[in-house]
């Protein structure tokens, strides 16, 4: 790593020349840090807004699951039977799938290996279990904080490598020629305050994009507060995205952002609305419902069906509670709770609550559980103590208090765009863990931490085995690097302390709530494109925004690719339901002419269902010339692999197989 300076309008910034930035600190990032380091790749570095502060290291679920190859037991499984689950989901590249189902072993004991408490019995078989999706029992956990774990092991890895860190350093900007990456800038937090207003530069060979999912983008949204994602940046200098439609979606609460699946649901709470100052209780289900039985019986569901799945809401299915919460929440602008003081009061239409008139699986599960008795919140000590004590850790007793929840934005299936060895098609910019979007529209669950950890290493590989390309002039760099510098330089004198102009954080609300309310897990084609047209002209009032100090800067600098972002995401909407597409994934396509939700709530609420041959396309999504425009592209069938071992073995020690690219 060489350090030097940059000058730009008479003042000089910070420049570093690394060969290999990654960027971020979620498990992705830090695993191909890791695997550098082990090949040989010593000239590295991680930039990263903050150490700790991704969605690796602070969410989880009662059971957080990990997807990988079976490595135990009697069932027959291969890298082929694994790949057609993954492909199977619809809208995901064949070969993609291959290569996560051929290296999830390989990554998955990496992890063991450094640490990951993954549980095995005493022959030394990591045993698994059948998760959403998964026809196997390829699953495993190594509890709620799986990806917890594995941050705090990979973090481990880099610490005891000597990796250099620059944390409090977010990224701002990605510096292109033509069509490969030659560095980015970053905004030290520490030195806003500062006449350099904290810029700092990095002119890099290869660049690893590990920024996660898009947790600003929307009001709702079980994403930590602390998480913003940043696909924007790689948008923003014409890198495609795929599949940007596809994003999954589900309850959670609010206060403390946290997934309300498993056992939250499992144990049966009442759910209640309130006015926006919290009164006016009612138990807005009880309307909808037939019986009790049925209602109960939904909410229990809720714990393995938590994902929003159209599929899930006809005869009164699980999935049309999240409707029914959104209506509470969206529609009328109220307050939704689950109180686990009391189990679910009926009316009487519906009856009382009964555990006699739960459906057998419900029932059946209680009663395995030895928990039909009670309370929702004794159940639920019962059943999962530590689930009260993550809460409780969080300032929430929800022993004594109710907790408030909303339908979320959880995870991205889509993304960027990369190639067999994940990188982009701005050559040198290798999108991995969520911001890649390598998924389709169903996907076992658990897929997402093994893509992350298969998609670093593969990025890692490529970088370290393949032949370089000639190193960009220094002259051309700092061109390109004084050019953008300017920019923002003038964007940043503009802004703070600007007297007119929209806040930062009024200019953040306006997109989100568009994304919540539009580009959510409710859409409509009319909706969309006016969502769409509004967002393009937010766009155009991004430099309008004023600080009120030198302490909102990273906030300005984020709206910039943020606002970029949800007008991406709404582009890829509208396309999608221009092609007649309708629900699927995670997501209600709503139509009049379609089928009813349910019939008490009336016209509004029909739905058009799924097109399945939209399952064999892939969409995508690039920036041009001032706007989104989206293309449909077939997907590509799982390929058939090179099995003659003298070949491969040739190829592979003359380096052939590191230049294979594949197709984006």
């Amino acid at each position: 790593m060489k350090k030097s300076t940059i000058q730009i309008g008479g003042s000089a910034f910070l420049l570093y020349e690394i060969d290999t930035v990654v960027v971020g600190s979620g498990a992705a990032s830090l695993n191909c840090a890791d695997h550098l380091y082990s090949f040989g790749h010593r000239d590295l570095a991680i930039v990263t807004e903050k150490i700790g502060g991704g969605t690796s290291n602070n969410t989880g679920s009662d059971k957080q699951t990990y997807y990988k190859l079976s490595v135990s037991g009697k069932e027959p499984d291969s890298p082929y039977e694994m790949a057609k689950s993954l492909f199977d989901g619809g809208a995901m590249h064949g070969d993609l799938a291959l290569i996560e189902a051929t290296m999830s072993a390989q990554e998955f004991f990496h992890l063991v290996q450094i640490g990951v408490q993954f549980p095995h019995n005493s022959m030394g078989g990591f045993v698994g279990y059948k998760t959403d999706h998964d026809p196997r029992q390829r699953a495993t956990s190594a509890g709620p904080w799986t990806s917890n774990q594995m941050f705090t092991c990979l973090y481990r890895e880099v610490e005891k490598k000597g990796i250099p860190i620059f944390d409090e350093h977010d990224v701002v900007a990605l510096l292109v020629d033509a069509d490969r990456c030659v560095g980015l800038i970053a905004i030290d937090k520490k030195q806003v305050q500062e006449k350099s207003r904290g810029l700092v530069f990095f002119k890099a060979a290869d660049i690893v994009f590990g920024v996660g999912g898009p947790g600003g983008l929307y009001q709702t949204s079980v994403y930590p507060k602390v998480h913003i994602g940043a696909i924007g940046l790689a948008l923003d200098v014409g890198a495609v995205a795929r599949n940007l439609t596809e994003s999954q979606y589900g309850l959670a609460s609010i206060q403390f952002r946290w997934n309300v699946s498993g056992t939250y649901q499992q144990v049966i709470p009442r759910y209640i609305s309130t006015d926006a100052e919290g009164k006016d209780e009612q138990e807005f289900l009880n309307p909808y419902f037939p019986t009790m039985g049925k209602l109960a019986t939904d909410v229990f569901l809720k714990g393995y069906q938590w994902p929003f799945d159209p599929r899930k809401i006809p005869n009164y299915g699980s999935s049309l509670v999240d409707v029914l919460v959104y209506i509470e929440t969206v529609v009328k602008g109220r307050r939704v709770y689950m109180d686990f003081r009391e189990n679910p009061r009926g009316d009487n239409r519906i009856g009382a609550f009964s555990f006699a008139d739960l459906e057998p699986e419900a029932f059946r599960y209680l009663e395995n559980s030895n928990a039909l008795f009670g309370t929702p919140i004794e159940r639920l000590g019962k059943m999962n103590p530590l689930a009260i004590e993550l809460y409780a850790n969080n300032g929430i007793d929800i022993r004594r208090e109710p907790l408030e929840v909303a339908v979320c934005a959880q995870h991205n299936n889509g993304g960027l765009a990369g190639d067999m060895w994940w990188e982009s098609n701005i050559r040198h910019l290798y999108p991995v863990g969520e911001v890649n979007g390598s998924h389709g529209v169903y996907r076992p669950g658990g897929s997402a931490l093994n893509s992350g950890q298969v998609g670093s290493y593969r990025a890692a590989v490529r970088i370290a085995r393949a032949a370089k390309d000639k190193p960009i002039a220094t002259e051309t760099f700092e061109r390109i690097a004084q050019e953008r510098g300017a920019h923002l330089i003038d964007l940043l004198q503009k802004a703070v302390g600007a007297e007119t102009g929209v806040a930062v954080t009024d200019f953040r609300q306006e997109f989100q709530q568009r994304m919540t309310q539009y580009g959510s897990h409710i859409r409509a084609l009319h909706q969309a494109e006016q969502a769409l047209d509004e967002a393009y002209a937010q766009i155009k009032r991004v430099d309008q925004q004023r600080c009120q100090d030198a302490a909102e800067i990273p906030v300005f600098l984020q709206n910039r690719h943020l606002v970029l972002a949800h007008a991406a995401y709404l582009e890829a909407i509208c396309a999608y339901l221009k092609a007649g597409g309708g629900s699927r994934g995670s997501y209600l396509v709503m139509d009049p002419a379609g089928e009813p939700v349910l019939d008490d709530l009336g016209e509004a609420w029909r739905y058009k269902t799924e097109e399945p041959a939209l399952r064999e396309q892939v969409l995508e999504t690039v920036y041009r010339d001032g706007a989104f425009v989206s293309h449909w592209k077939p997907r590509r069938p799982i390929p058939e692999e090179e099995s003659w071992f003298e070949n491969v073995w040739g190829r592979y020690l003359r380096g052939e197989i590191f230049e294979e690219t594949g197709e984006i």
